[in-house]
């Protein structure tokens, strides 16, 4: 058990490394390529940094065979956005009031209203589609639900690379053109495209294996402690591999980047409500029920929150972000009431 802890904690620390290396070279990529802070969050690093929470899914639902398999797939792909919008908007809340608190910002989220709002329109009709179509036509709407969700973020790429947004924020010069200029004196101001992906792409694989590694061992720790599969994959397992988003945007957040930080969440959300969500329609009898209907309800509702402020107030407080951690505890109620 003691060696499951320190794993534990080896992995919480080379996701949290990773993550800090990941957003300085997605903002140099962002600026490199003239990038819009609205493509930059919600869909480079969005769809980045999700692919650890797209990847337990598929694993389940492929390599593992029994119902068992299925409902740890259809868990952790609702498990998702449903960490996104409670957890990880309460996470950014958090840290903008603590950077108020320490005289570093003003107590609001400085985000772009029209790319924050234009995420959630896009996740809130297809999330309740993919929850709540099943369950009244039935596996008939399985084939075109997944073609509706496939094409509608399609669609929203689309208008993401077409709206208006400010240009990446950027005073940081990419750490692995530091460590290169140390080592070799002459490397130019401007970091090349290989350096600049080398250092991306190795952030990339470090949070990937720094997830694993969390999840594995709180999985043994589950086990010890006596958790059933569909819990680990509806609470426990989003909760590790969501960790590459919440860091990132921590790290925007503090560094005042409320775009590329809220953006990070939203645009992942959306990924994780089509994508994922397909695989699950096609490939499992995708059927929402009990908890995981209850926690589809809970992430709409934080959505619906958080775009009526956006709607009416055209600004979004951190106390607005706050109430997604307060929705998780009605759920974890809920869920301990259930269970006891």
């Amino acid at each position: 058990m003691l060696s499951d802890i320190i794993l534990l904690l080896i992995g919480l620390l080379m996701i949290l490394f990773a993550a800090e290396g990941f957003t300085n070279g997605i903002e140099t990529l962002g600026r490199r390529l003239s990038l819009s802070q609205a493509v930059v969050g919600s869909i480079l690093a969005a769809v980045g940094t999700a692919l650890p929470e797209t990847i337990l899914p598929i694993v389940a639902i492929f390599f593992y065979g029994g119902v068992s398999a299925h409902e740890v797939g259809i868990g952790a792909i609702l498990g998702a956005p449903f960490m996104l919008s409670t957890l990880a908007f309460f996470l950014i809340g958090l840290t903008a009031m603590i950077s108020c608190l320490a005289k570093k910002r003003s107590f609001v989220i400085a985000a772009e209203v029209h790319s924050t709002r234009r995420d959630l329109v896009f996740f809130l009709p297809m999330y309740a589609s993919a929850v709540l179509v099943p369950i009244i036509a039935g596996r008939s709407a399985t084939i075109p639900l997944a073609i509706f969700l496939i094409g509608g973020y399609v669609l929203y790429a689309y208008l993401t690379f077409r709206g208006e947004s400010a240009g990446v924020e950027h005073s940081e010069s990419l750490y692995l053109s530091r460590v290169i200029r140390t080592l070799r004196s002459g490397e130019p101001d401007a970091p090349s495209f290989t350096v600049i992906l080398f250092q991306v792409g190795g952030a990339l694989l470090s949070m990937t294996a720094g997830a694993h590694i969390f999840v594995a061992n709180l999985a043994h720790l589950s086990l010890h402690f006596g958790a059933n599969p569909l819990l680990f994959a509806l609470v426990l397992a989003p909760i590790a591999t969501e960790l590459p988003e919440k860091f990132n945007s921590i790290a925007w957040t503090w560094k005042g980047r409320d775009t590329l930080a809220l953006g990070n969440i939203t645009g992942a959300m959306v990924f994780q409500s089509t994508f994922p969500v397909s695989v699950g329609l096609l490939f499992t009898r995708w059927n929402p029920a009990g908890m995981a209907l209850f926690s589809a309800i809970i992430a709409l509702a934080s959505a619906c929150i958080v775009l009526g402020q956006l709607t009416f107030q055209k600004r979004l407080s951190p106390i607005t972000l706050l109430l997604g951690g307060g929705l998780y505890l009605v759920f974890a109620a809920v869920l301990v009431i259930k269970i006891t």
